[in-house]
């Protein structure tokens, strides 16, 4: 789909991590069954975790455990999860087809870049530092001061660490979450048809734009 006519110039490209630029699906399936073994849960098939991620990993581990599971057993599973994400979270997860050449573009062409993911910082930071050394500006996942998307607070402080009125950014996303959390940043909500939401799921969240492959975000620049 076209960039709409008449928008703000957009100098700021954030994104969502699983899902927008990632197919972290693998491992976050791998992981999450993993830790649930090891408190003696039994797993999901992939499918089923699709359906739990895009909140962050307490979200996905309060969803994985079987119902009536406490609330301690919950944080068990989160714990281990993310334990077993950072020694072994990277081994299955893929780039989506041409992603990695349209960064690359759009750092030449002088656009800001940035991350804003559910998942917590540490993992983002990881993956970032594997996948795509040196291409964006600013990266940030859920923290004790950064809550969890819908809330605009991580955007804004993407946009403020990249020098950019929110108005001159935008962010893309798989989810009607990543959307909502655009539109309450100020910021133009684009929605990428190629990850982990159904496509009418992701227009629930309202997109200003829906795009299907990455070299489609160059449009914008």
């Amino acid at each position: 789909m076209s960039a709409r006519a008449g928008m703000p110039e957009i100098d700021g490209f954030i994104f969502d991590m699983d899902g927008t630029l990632l197919h972290t699906l693998p491992d976050l399936a791998a992981v999450t069954n993993k830790a649930l073994e090891l408190e003696g849960f039994p797993p999901h098939t992939e499918e089923q975790i699709r359906t739990f991620v895009g909140n962050g990993a307490l979200a996905l581990a309060r969803l994985a455990v079987p119902d009536g599971a406490t609330e301690e057993q919950v944080e068990k599973v989160f714990r281990n999860f993310k334990n077993l994400y950072s020694e072994f979270g990277l081994s299955l997860t893929s780039e989506f087809e041409g992603m990695t050449e349209t960064l690359k573009e759009l750092h030449t062409r002088g656009k800001k870049l940035g991350i804003m993911s559910n998942k917590f910082e540490g993992g983002v930071k990881d993956v970032e530092a594997k996948f795509f050394p040196g291409l964006f500006d600013v990266s940030h996942g859920e923290t004790d001061t950064i809550p969890r998307k819908p809330d605009p607070d991580g955007l804004l402080l993407c946009a403020r660490e990249m020098g950019l009125e929110p108005a001159r950014c935008a962010y893309f996303g798989d989810s009607h979450t990543d959307l909502i959390a655009a539109h309450n940043a100020g910021m133009l909500a684009v929605g990428a048809t190629w990850g982990y939401q159904s496509l009418e799921t992701l227009k629930t969240g309202s997109p200003d734009v829906l795009i299907d492959a990455p070299v489609d975000i160059l449009q914008f620049a």
